[in-house]
């Protein structure tokens, strides 16, 4: 761990009493960056507090007086939904505080688990759970990291056929060089990525959201199944030449549908599998078409 991470993870600390010291909190767990011991010059200091009944606005005050924090620079979420955010600065660190009761935050966990809501920016939650260091109600967090270190095999399905979806760009590259299609190319691009590694998440049972996604490289170095080189081929389709780039594309589309094949195959992966080699041909013209 670095000095800097132990730095930000002190803080934390420091900054957890002050929560702590109200009856209505029940646990507080550091995450993010901080947790997974990555922090650096650039990171924020993430928190996540669970109470029996959400602080009033008073006692939020308190809090942040008491750990000399800043005005608040945003608020998300509503109170009346059972959770919010807010940050603020400490020492000119930002730090972010999730404020969610405890029974708001297990029917969100039953909610993704149970009902497959597997595309919910809260699955990047579940993900921070495993990874959290708890401050305080520690038996109640290890509690929530058994229930979503169990990966239900339902859910990876799930995940599966959520993300097997690849608009087949690879067939249409001539056309699209004739257009001012730019922006779209790149969109296509980028939502394939992001389905390959939906797909490959649930292979593995790893928990995925394209919800601020980062650290590709090391959240692919944990999947035991995936196309080889993976990560630096995803990299190459934003830097090679768009002929090039669709192909590489419709190769790693090929390879992570065999995957799931061998892996998986009570999934259907004909909608996909159609559409590789596929290329749209330009219809014809002719003068004596035009004269008649």
């Amino acid at each position: 761990m670095s000095d800097r991470n132990q730095y930000l993870l002190e803080l934390a600390k420091r900054n957890a009493q002050a929560y702590i010291a109200n009856p209505k909190t029940k646990a507080v767990m550091v995450a993010g960056s901080v947790a997974e011991g990555l922090g650096d010059e650039y990171s924020d200091c993430d928190t996540s507090i669970y109470y029996d009944e959400l602080p009033s606005e008073e006692e939020l005050q308190i809090a942040r007086q008491q750990n000399r924090g800043s005005e608040r620079l945003w608020v998300l979420g509503e109170r009346s939904e059972g959770g919010f955010a807010e940050s603020y600065l400490v020492d000119g660190i930002e730090c972010q505080f999730g404020h969610v009761t405890i029974a708001q935050w297990e029917k969100d966990i039953s909610q993704i688990l149970e009902q497959l809501d597997v595309g919910s920016p809260l699955v990047k939650a579940l993900s921070g759970t495993l990874a959290g260091i708890p401050l305080y109600g520690e038996t109640l967090i290890h509690q929530w990291k058994a229930k979503v270190a169990n990966y239900p095999d339902r859910f990876a399905q799930a995940a599966v056929e959520h993300y097997l979806k690849f608009f087949p760009i690879w067939g249409v590259r001539e056309k699209l060089a004739q257009r001012d299609t730019t922006l779209w190319y790149y969109q296509i691009l980028v939502e394939s990525a992001q389905n390959l590694l939906g797909v490959l998440s649930g292979l593995n049972r790893l928990y995925y959201s394209t919800f601020q996604f980062k650290r590709t490289s090391r959240f692919i170095d944990r999947m035991k199944i995936a196309p080889g080189n993976l990560g630096s081929r995803l990299e190459s389709l934003f830097r090679e030449e768009a002929a090039v780039a669709v192909c590489q594309l419709e190769a790693l589309v090929r390879e992570t549908i065999e995957l799931v094949e061998i892996h998986m195959p009570q999934v259907d992966t004909s909608p996909v599998k159609q559409r590789l080699g596929w290329r749209q041909q330009p219809w014809e013209f002719s003068n004596e078409e035009r004269s008649s």
